[in-house]
């Protein structure tokens, strides 16, 4: 359609260069010409039968003065792509602040949970269908999550829904045991997608709880429909220095995934390298990064993972390992069922083998697994050095990955906490959340959590504070001094760097904390900390004794 200046507007088909005369005509609305008539777009359609919702214009200008209206390439319905989010296993590499809690629970950046990406993600995509699955240490998670996205008091999701699916026991052999790994985490629940609910879902978004990045999910589904690949996986270009430390993919000239090695090193590590200006790289960055890493976002056609659920994932694997097998797998196993209906060595079972194995390898060449290019922040939050350095790394001028944009917000429980009191304190490229107070403290590239208290003449450098779950009061505070006990937070003339304070911490005066030894690996539970990398990790609800040195 286009618009001019005087009134009179075109209808253009898809291609207004290959119109002839016939093709156009041109009306006018501005002396009421069509006033009562009804238009008819049945001559202007496509050949193409596919409709396509929600087709956006945009108004331009040109310097003749014809004002055209151009089309612009329509955003995918988020109405028909449900995501799954994985709770993750036991969290062992996130020891200890995993003891009590599932790792998607783990706090980050101060106010924030690690669940908050993800769905935030989420909605920010327009997505509203979002199952949560979980396992290990999930009443924290649980308790967030009913608080931040119910229909009640938090987010909310008109149609859609935010359902926490807990590991179960079900009727049948493998319903007798808990989830064996991401891929059993979502075939134990494939039914799902079957329920009249899900009719019109065509594409699964499955995503990883543990993980810190903003991406528009449904700027991902619209390549994976429009490349026509049965799986779509985001991947992440990354350097030599890196790359063992996460599962790399081998693509071809066309972005297609050949193959995958999870963490590979030496020789294997160094086949896996690829052109990664295929994916859209520059020389110069496909140079510094020739590697392609699984970020563990994954979207699939509804009718492949149903398939892949049903006949072939049964085994304690890695998701990505698993699929990429198992899509071979399972048109092998297809073969074999259509064959066991032929005559054993018959001239029909010769031909179905034939032309069904030489209709997968056609399939698996134009309809394949395709990488995704996200060349963003993301930070895989799977080990207490790597949550450590993501933290602090939010203090940073400019930071890689900043909560603040109110375009694309990181949503979280609402609290209610009142403003941080600051009272005669220096603070320097600090994070303080709310609902703390700070007396006469110095905090140095430090990330203060909420409901955070330092006292007189604490000096806190590169540490991470969680915060606390609750306010003690004045009262509580000075009865607690007085029988000698440690309140909530840290106590005066305390000197900590390089640690981990996890919520309801209570450390006590003349506290050190400073790992001066280097000691790397530490387990003291009975004393309230662990070191886990170098850094010290304050327990959950532990004390720290007046006068402590670690």
């Amino acid at each position: 359609m286009a618009v001019a200046a005087d009134g009179r507007f075109a209808l253009l088909r898809s291609n207004p260069a290959t119109l002839t005369g016939g093709n156009l005509r041109v009306v006018k609305f501005c002396n009421g010409e069509l006033m009562g008539n009804k238009l008819k777009f049945t001559k202007f359609q496509l050949r193409s039968n596919v409709v396509k919702p929600n087709i956006c214009m945009s108004l331009t200008a040109d310097v003749a003065g014809e004002a055209k209206l151009k089309d612009v390439e329509p955003k995918e319905d988020a109405r028909t792509v449900v995501a799954i989010i994985l709770g993750g296993g036991a969290g062992t590499r996130l020891f200890p602040l995993t003891k009590r809690r599932a790792k998607p629970a783990v706090p980050i950046g101060g106010a924030y949970r690690l669940i908050d990406v993800p769905m935030s993600n989420c909605i920010n995509s327009g997505i509203n269908k979002v199952y949560i699955l979980t396992q290990f240490n999930s009443a924290s998670l649980n308790r967030h999550i009913a608080r931040a996205y119910n229909f009640g008091n938090g987010v909310t999701f008109g149609d859609g829904y935010v359902e926490v699916l807990a590991a179960t026991q079900t009727p049948g052999e493998l319903g007798k045991r808990w989830f064996q790994g991401t891929a059993d985490a979502v075939r134990q629940f494939h039914w799902l997608f079957e329920d009249a609910r899900s009719k019109d879902i065509e594409d699964v978004l499955i995503l990883s709880g543990d993980h810190l990045y903003r991406m528009d999910y449904l700027d991902f589904v619209q390549n994976h429909r429009q490349s026509g690949a049965d799986i779509t996986i985001s991947s992440l270009p990354i350097d030599d220095r890196r790359a063992s430390d996460f599962g790399l993919m081998k693509i071809d000239d066309t972005g297609r995934v050949l193959s995958f090695s999870e963490k590979p090193k030496g020789d294997d590590l160094k086949a896996m390298a690829v052109d990664t200006t295929v994916l859209g790289l520059s020389p110069e960055e496909a140079k510094q990064k020739p590697y392609i890493a699984s970020m563990g976002v994954y979207v699939f056609k509804k009718e492949i993972l149903l398939n892949l659920l049903r006949y072939q994932v049964k085994e304690d694997h890695e998701l990505l390992t698993v699929f990429l097998d198992g899509v071979f797998r399972l048109q092998m196993t297809l073969v074999q069922r259509l064959s066991l209906r032929l005559p054993k060595n018959s001239v029909s079972r010769c031909v179905l083998h034939f032309w069904l194995a030489f209709y997968y390898y056609i399939q698996s060449c134009f309809s394949p697994h395709k990488a995704y290019l996200f060349n963003d922040y993301w930070e895989d939050i799977g080990t207490i050095r790597s949550f450590f350095e993501a933290n602090l790394a939010l203090t940073e001028h400019p930071p890689r990955f900043s909560f603040y944009d109110a375009t694309k917000p990181i949503y979280t429980s609402r609290r209610n906490l009142p403003p941080s009191a600051i009272d005669n304190s220096k603070i320097v490229d600090s994070i303080v959340s709310h609902g703390s107070f700070l007396i006469n403290c110095f905090v140095e590239h430090s990330v203060v959590g909420i409901r955070s208290r330092i006292g007189t003449n604490v000096h806190l450098k590169d540490t991470v504070m969680l915060g606390a779950d609750l306010y003690e009061t004045d009262a509580e505070i000075v009865s607690q001094l007085a029988e000698g006990k440690v309140p909530i937070g840290i106590g005066e003339n305390t000197r900590i760097k390089d640690c981990i304070i996890d919520k309801n911490a209570r450390i006590g005066k003349n506290v050190v904390i400073a790992n001066s030894e280097g000691v790397q690996e530490a387990e003291r539970p009975s004393e309230g900390f662990y070191i886990r990398s170098g850094i010290t990790v304050i327990l959950k609800n532990s004390t720290i004794a007046d006068g402590s040195v670690i």
